[in-house]
């Protein structure tokens, strides 16, 4: 194998399904593949262009993927590293129906499917990977015995946005089934159905399921002339029953429909046909299921013209997460569904205020900043944001400014109302400091970074994770350039930021004890926050300043893609990401347990196990400090 087709080898066995594969076949794959580099803006596929004979992976950069809706252009994901998009081919024969687009200059692996379509037949756990996907964004046509009314999308192949949510949303379905024995007669359970207004009956001996027999049957079978309807039921019913347990969540349920072509479920109590039925999933309870699926909460909040119909969306988001808690998913996954539904609503809610007040006299961005910004709120947390314009004459400025701090103050107000408080220390777009021109803000960066210190607080790092919601995202790229540029070369900053890091307050004594808080409101409880996940996430948002990681603001996402930049340190950044994951589990079990922010945590009613296991989390800090030290010539009295 080459040099070039073992890197690739190497960097696709990091990623899923990837992963579920022996490096022999990754080699083979890898030997077939074609590199594309992407420039900025370049298109790889866009919307009614024909399949492709491959789909794709990103090896570095990132692929805006967009719809055209309502005559404007939508983005709905930005692929990052290892993830794979345009798998339309892989099931469908029509054309593209998104357009996918380099935001920046990048690099992507073509995968040919005649190479790859091997290894998922041979594979359950690719296979698996590709059904559940399919499956999760599936429709299904109320022609049971025709595939025409499954679409699948060709959206970014992701589980944690699209599969993945579904293995923790709960089903509602019929617990009273209609049943009957085997010996009834076709006639009478026509009359039934009918009566009862049920598509489905369920045929049981000692209410154990043995058959069922659907309206299809009906048709199919006796309409048709086939059967008699003086025939008995057990002539046209379809057995065995599909059988699961009361627990199973929507996407293992259209999982399973898909994998054995039926329209019902039978819900045992213990799965099996070897047990008392307890009711019946239809395809019909799927779909309305689907209500709580990430994507139909992002159109009805799209759709919301009030902050109460925005706030009742944004509750559901606290049992998606802990549902996920229950299920045991990835907490990297739940984050960033969380926080795509957080940034719809905050989305809506500029929008909400430029109905109300009419168009903008400038272009404009809305940035979330802190831990909005880098997708890690799962909880109620507060708003913090900042509003940039783009620079105007100055016998406007002062109009302009006028307008965005009104638009600023109406929509921080709507999401207030929404549930998601104002920032203590008013790091929000409605403080005058905070919505400003660009030219404004380029100073302002300018400062922060070239005299940290004597212009700059502790809170100013929080500003260099942004995440655009609404606007223009040329001012986005202006303020990129600009933290770019400053930070080439510049040890002062680092100095500053790395300081700032080895000033936090240490986890744990010289005994290995947790250093608990003496203050009445929480004392003796631990400070998840201040101790724990804040030198992560300044020690990532340092590293990747100093290692210009663009586009990628999540602490986690940071650590991982350290992890390959510096490869020598690789084991500390690895190790910090597992790190962040288990702490902010732990301060999300908290909040969701006590209904607050889940900052401070009781160490004494932890289990042990649990405290060994918090305990382990804080361990890379120590490795993630010395790194520090050494990489920009530190000591705590620096």
């Amino acid at each position: 194998m080459n040099t070039v087709a073992e890197r690739i080898a190497d960097f696709l066995k990091e990623y899923p399904p990837f992963d579920n594969l022996s490096f022999g076949e990754l080699a083979e794959i890898a030997s077939n593949i074609r590199v594309l580099n992407l420039e900025k803006h370049q298109t790889l596929f866009q919307i009614n262009d024909v399949l492709h004979e491959c789909f794709y992976v990103v090896a570095s950069g990132t692929i805006n993927l967009s719809v055209i809706s309502d005559a404007e252009e939508t983005l709905l994901h930005k692929c990052l590293q290892g993830e794979i998009f345009g798998l339309r081919p892989f099931f469908a024969k029509n054309n593209y129906m998104m357009t996918s687009k380099a935001r920046e200059e990048s690099i992507i692996y073509a995968i040919p499917i005649a190479t790859f379509r091997p290894f998922v037949s041979n594979n359950s756990l690719v296979l698996n990977f590709l059904l559940e996907s399919f499956a999760a964004t599936s429709k299904f046509s109320n022609n049971s015995d025709s595939n025409s009314g499954r679409i699948i999308s060709d959206n970014v192949f992701l589980p944690e946005q699209q599969s993945e949510v579904q293995y923790f949303q709960s089903l509602t379905y019929n617990t009273s089934p209609l049943t009957t024995t085997k010996n009834t007669v076709i006639k009478d359970i026509a009359k039934l159905m009918t009566e009862e207004v049920v598509n489905n009956v369920l045929i049981c001996e000692a209410n154990f399921p043995i058959g069922i027999v659907t309206d299809q049957d009906m048709r199919s079978k006796v309409a048709t002339g086939r059967y008699l309807i003086t025939d008995t039921v057990d002539k046209i019913m379809d057995s065995p029953v599909i059988t699961v347990v009361e627990s199973i969540s929507l996407a293992e349920a259209q999982l399973l429909m898909l994998k054995h072509n039926v329209t019902h479920l039978c819900v045992t109590l213990d799965g099996t046909a070897q047990s008392v039925v307890k009711g019946i999933i239809s395809e019909h309870d799927l779909i309305i299921a689907q209500a709580s699926n990430p994507g139909v909460m992002i159109k009805e909040i799209k759709r919301a013209l009030a902050p109460k119909e925005l706030k009742q969306i944004r509750e559901r988001v606290t049992d998606l997460v802990q549902n996920a808690i229950y299920k045991n998913i990835p907490l990297y996954h739940v984050a960033n569904i969380a926080s795509e539904i957080n940034l719809a609503i905050i989305k809506r809610s500029v929008e909400l205020s430029i109905l109300d007040m009419g168009s903008p006299p400038a272009r404009f961005a809305w940035f979330s900043i802190g831990s909005q910004g880098r997708k890690e709120q799962l909880l109620f947390t507060d708003q913090d944001s900042i509003l940039i314009f783009e620079d105007v004459p100055a016998d406007q400025y002062r109009d302009v400014k006028d307008y965005f701090i009104k638009l600023a103050k109406r929509t921080t107000a709507t999401l207030e109302r929404v549930g998601y408080p104002l920032c203590p220390q008013n790091h929000i777009a409605s403080n005058l400091q905070w919505c400003k021109s660009l030219s404004d803000w380029v100073k302002q960066y300018n400062s922060w970074m070239n005299t940290p210190g004597e212009n700059s607080s502790d809170m100013s790092s929080i500003f260099f994770d942004y995440e655009l919601v609404f606007g223009d995202d040329k001012l986005e790229e202006a303020i990129g350039n600009i933290v770019v540029q400053n930070a080439k070369n510049n040890s002062l900053f680092y100095d500053f930021l790395g300081n700032n890091v080895l000033k936090n307050n240490a986890p744990l004594t010289f005994f290995k004890k947790f250093i608990t808080e003496e203050d009445a409101v929480n004392k003796n409880k631990f400070d998840l926050k201040t101790r724990a996940l804040m030198p992560l996430i300044d020690g990532a948002r340092l590293f990747s300043l100093f290692y210009n990681l663009k586009g990628i603001n999540n602490t986690y996402l940071r650590f991982k893609q350290l992890a390959i930049v510096d490869a020598n340190n690789q084991e500390i950044y690895l190790n910090c990401a597992d790190a962040f994951i288990t702490l902010s589990k732990f301060r999300t079990i908290e909040g969701l347990k006590n209904d607050d922010t889940g900052q401070f945590i009781a160490i004494n009613d932890l289990p042990k196990l649990e405290k060994e296991k918090l305990k382990a989390a804080l361990a890379p800090m120590k490795d993630l400090e010395e790194l520090i030290k050494g990489k920009f010539k530190l000591t705590q009295f620096s």
